[in-house]
């Protein structure tokens, strides 16, 4: 071989190392900017304590069944309708920005589904919102569904008691995180404090919060709420829950308790067949609880369970219940 020859595949092979190396780099620096965007690698196994129930998700879930109204919205503002074959349990009317994507997942039934609808759909993942959905009365326990093939997760901030809004931000990221789009997740919860924070900041100041009674239903007691989400809605409106000091999420009281605390608005929750209307006259007509404050000036606030549940509402709750409260302000 003459010099010249040996000195061109000197040089050409120099050439590949260097484009060797480049890429090398090139692909070490698309890795560091993956792990910074928070991205989860699709085939990283995920491992997640809910609710002392211990899931390893080996890959994000691609055939999943939301069960209730409020982790059906966190799927859709997540953007996983994708990944989803069917919706269940809805409390009222979908929230009106998911209501376009919402219709193009089939809705598998008005409650819970059956365990053989499940396993018709061929589901890979449940997403509940209440416990009670993981039982054998509605679909199965989540040992079985482990079993079957079947991951779920069980929104952990609709089963403690005095849920905050870092609990839903938990719930979101987990979620997120088995899909394997934790940017996401993480623009969701911005976007949620950002409007929380534009709606409490036209809240007046004022001395002493306004004493509100939650009424969700009764005729001869008064079903309320105690420490739950509401009661967390209530505060950052304003408002202080007059059994917000009783222990649990719910209580049942009595009417004679009820008007004690003189509450000065009573929010109405919305759901079921009962409507609010109904609910309202039966508080006007009541002996005991038309002697209220909140009665007899008419300051009632009619909220949606849908959005006074522990999923992305909390800044339109919010919003319900400021406007209710102080009025003048907004």
């Amino acid at each position: 071989m003459n010099k010249k020859l040996i000195v061109a595949c000197m040089f050409f092979s120099t050439l590949l190392l260097l484009a060797a190396c480049s890429n090398k780099a090139t692909g070490n620096e698309t890795e560091k900017d993956a792990a910074k965007s928070g991205q989860t690698e699709q085939d990283e196994k995920i491992i997640i304590d809910n609710n002392d129930f211990v899931i390893e998700y080996d890959k994000a879930p691609s055939r999943a069944i939301s069960l209730n109204q409020h982790v059906t919205e966190i799927m859709l503002a997540l953007g996983l309708e994708d990944s989803m074959v069917g919706t269940a349990y809805l409390d009222d009317k979908i929230y009106k920005p998911l209501q376009e994507t919402y219709e193009k997942v089939p809705v598998l039934a008005e409650q819970y589904p059956s365990k053989e609808q499940v396993i018709e759909a061929e589901a890979d993942f449940l997403y509940a919102g209440w416990s009670s959905a993981f039982t054998e009365k509605s679909i199965a326990a989540r040992e079985e569904l482990k079993e079957l093939g079947i991951d779920s997760y069980l929104q952990m901030s609709s089963t403690k008691v005095a849920p905050t809004l870092e609990d839903i931000y938990t719930d979101i990221r987990n979620i997120a995180k088995i899909f394997r789009i934790e940017d996401r997740g993480e623009e969701l919860v911005s976007q949620m404090n950002q409007d929380i924070e534009e709606i409490t900041a036209k809240l007046p100041e004022v001395k002493e919060p306004l004493e509100v009674l939650v009424f969700d239903s009764g005729d001869t007691e008064v079903f309320t709420a105690t420490q739950n989400f509401m009661n967390t809605l209530v505060t950052m409106a304003g408002g202080r829950n007059v059994f917000g000091d009783v222990e649990g999420n719910w209580a049942t009281v009595s009417k004679e308790d009820a008007v004690e605390r003189q509450p000065e608005v009573i929010v109405v929750i919305d759901y079921g067949s009962t409507t609010v209307e109904q609910k309202i006259n039966f508080l006007k007509s009541d002996p005991a609880l038309s002697e209220t404050p909140a009665v007899q000036n008419e300051k009632f606030v009619t909220l949606p369970l849908s959005a006074a549940s522990e999923g992305i509402r909390a800044a339109e709750a919010v919003e319900i219940l400021a406007k209710g409260f102080y009025p003048d302000a907004y």
